[in-house]
């Protein structure tokens, strides 16, 4: 037993040897310097008031259908899937950290040719058994770092798959709540409709009378039948796009096909689409901006390009390999556990590549190319970041202002309509006049309704342009 217990020995020091010319440890990357306007860091508050966003409209309504898309959304399960699957590249990429171990079980039985060019010794056996049984172990050590850098490259690219995990999320919040403002102001544009249908009637019904009674002509009536008919056609397209909206909606949410299909919708009731938005501060730090999930994203997929860089060039240098082996090896099953039968195996290997270095040069070249891809990539990240912000800011702003706007206009051409019907009845201007202010009090009724839409879908836009709808967890903990 002495002497595999000096291999073992041996077999230790090579390890130590080894272990201390790793000692130059793997680090993170850092992320590349960008040009950032100087802002005070988020505050708690703010965090807070991005994480759930949605909450700050008082809908519930609108709460229930962003939890359910974001529980039962097929692209949100997707991105989960995509996690896994980088969990499970970095345990592949760590398993070369350690060494291997295998559990060998061999029989075999054989027969050798007794009429051979050589004469065999006599009663030597032309059939034989071999049995044996032992463990194999086997370790390629890290000089280089290849599978230092390789595990933390994989690291990086679990953390980036968290945050498009995340990317998602936020897109689907968005895209509910969009949707869902979108769908009430569909609502009360088909309210608007139908009661404006019903004063059509009515004029249509005053407009025959008179025609019966020989005080307006034909052109009057059939001027009043025909914007009847326009608003027909409009509440037409208004169910059109009030359907569009609940299947897309019901797809958000991950329904099934029959629900899909035939989707039910709750929303608030019907109280209009001018709700109390909440108003966003013009001056968030760009911290906020640096949290969002697409950018931090481009910051773990830099990190793992250079890192896959380190591992490529690893390749050109020698690889050191240890293998030892214990077990024991017999013709006969009782005699495979004896102490005659053991057999031991301690042994080293360095591999050197010679030939084929063009390979390992098209593969770090590759791997560089990916890398400066990847800086590419990130720098346009962060620069549509900040337009993004920019530009629905100045949404934002200005959508209060045409929501004010328009709710002036439509006061006023309510008013202009009453002087036209007044005007009309005392028989000093003709029905043409009536039927105009009509057309713009309908149009600026509809357009205030789009202009309360935009409102809410600006305060939509700006919070996922901040990278709004994250999980705190994700962000704090999914770096390496």
């Amino acid at each position: 037993m002495a002497e595999p217990l000096r291999a073992l020995r041996a077999a230790a020091a090579a390890l130590a040897f080894a272990a201390a010319l790793a000692g130059c440890a793997v680090t993170q990357p850092k992320p590349p310097e960008v040009d950032l306007p100087a802002t005070p860091a988020p505050t708690a508050a703010q965090l807070a008031l991005l994480e759930r966003w949605w909450l700050a409209f008082g809908d519930p309504a609108l709460v229930a259908l962003v939890d359910e898309a974001l529980a039962g959304n097929l692209d949100v399960a997707s991105a989960f899937a995509r996690v896994e699957l980088a969990r499970a590249q970095v345990l592949l990429a760590q398993s070369y950290l350690y060494p291997y171990g295998n559990l060998v079980v061999g029989a075999s039985r054989s027969r050798i040719s007794g009429v051979g060019s050589t004469p065999l010794p006599a009663g030597t056996p032309l059939v034989s058994n071999n049995l044996s049984v032992g463990i194999e172990l086997g370790y390629e050590l890290d000089l280089w770092g290849k599978y230092r850098s390789g595990t933390l490259a994989a690291r990086n690219e679990l953390a980036a798959s968290r945050y498009f995990r995340e990317s998602v999320r936020a897109a689907v919040a968005s895209d509910v709540a969009s949707a869902y403002f979108r769908l009430r102001a569909a609502d009360a544009e088909l309210r608007l409709l139908e009661d404006t249908l019903k004063s059509r009637e009515d004029t249509v019904r005053l407009q025959r009378d008179r025609f019966d009674g020989g005080i307006v002509g034909e052109y009057d009536l059939r001027q009043a039948e025909a914007e009847r008919s326009a608003v027909v056609a409009n509440i037409a397209r208004a169910r059109q796009g009030i359907g569009l909206l609940e299947g897309a909606l019901a797809t958000l949410a991950g329904r099934p096909p029959r629900e899909v299909y035939a989707p039910i919708v709750a929303r608030a009731g019907p109280s209009g689409p001018i709700l109390s938005v909440p108003e966003l501060p013009a001056d968030l730090p760009s911290g906020l901006m640096e949290r969002r999930p697409d950018i931090r994203r481009a910051e773990a997929l830099l990190a793992a390009s250079e890192l896959r860089v380190q591992q490529a060039r690893a390749a050109y240098y020698p690889s050191i390999s240890l293998t030892a082996a214990y077990g024991s090896e017999s013709a006969a099953l009782a005699d495979l556990f004896t102490s005659p039968a053991s057999i031991w195996r301690f042994g080293a290997a360095l591999l050197q590549p010679l030939i084929g270095l063009k390979g390992i040069e098209a593969n770090v070249q590759s791997s560089e190319a990916i890398r400066d891809q990847a800086l590419v990539g990130y720098r346009q990240t962060v620069q549509t970041a900040f337009r993004e912000v920019h530009d629905a800011l100045v949404v934002h702003r200005t959508a209060r202002e045409i929501l004010v706007a328009e709710s002036a206009r439509r006061d006023q051409l309510a008013s202009a309509l009453e002087v036209a019907n007044l005007r009309y009845d005392a028989g000093r201007t003709s029905f043409l006049e009536v039927l105009d202010a009509q057309r713009q009090l309908l149009s600026a009724e509809t357009q205030r309704i789009a202009a309360a839409r935009d409102t809410q879908i600006a305060i939509v836009s700006f919070a996922r342009a901040l990278g709004g709808g994250w999980e705190p967890a994700t962000l704090a903990d999914a770096m390496p």
